[in-house]
């Protein structure tokens, strides 16, 4: 009897666990602004470029689906800044460490024909998985602002 209690809450654990890790599906990112009104500027959600005929952000309030066969544009870039302020209140030594953001702007074209634009902010440990399956699943290949950009996009 005691074994099957055990089963239980070990099955009720893994259960729990599948639902939370399904709520928090795709890769962090912020939408930081583009042409579409729909979407407010700032607004974090996750990119998701598992389903085979879409790319997918989601907010708290929107879900977005872009068809990869109307995305005809991938960037990727990044921004190198110095830790300026973890130096001043904590130590001199975070001068020397750069902080990098990463920024993944993606071009498409709507239903009406107009081309359209949607940049992101992308957590640093997902941006490579992102932008190996848009470009897999586009057939686009992925243009770096510079060589920065090149080496972390393919490292």
């Amino acid at each position: 009897m005691r074994s099957l209690v055990q089963f239980g809450s070990l099955f009720s654990a893994g259960l729990l666990v599948a639902v939370l890790s399904a709520a928090s599906v795709g890769s962090p990112a912020e939408y930081l602004g583009g042409t579409l009104a729909s979407l407010v500027p700032h607004t974090s959600g996750r990119l998701d470029t598992r389903d085979p005929q879409s790319f997918v952000f989601q907010t708290h309030k929107t879900l977005l689906r872009i068809p990869y066969a109307r995305i005809n544009q991938i960037e990727y870039g990044q921004r190198v800044s110095r830790r300026i302020f973890e130096a001043i209140l904590i130590s001199p030594l975070f001068l020397v460490a750069k902080r990098r953001a990463h920024y993944l702007t993606v071009g498409f074209e709507n239903e009406d024909g107009q081309q359209q634009a949607l940049v992101f902010r992308v957590d640093k440990d997902a941006i490579r998985p992102v932008l190996v399956s848009l470009e897999a699943r586009t057939g686009v290949k992925i243009l770096y602002q510079d060589e920065e950009a090149r080496k972390a996009g393919k490292g």
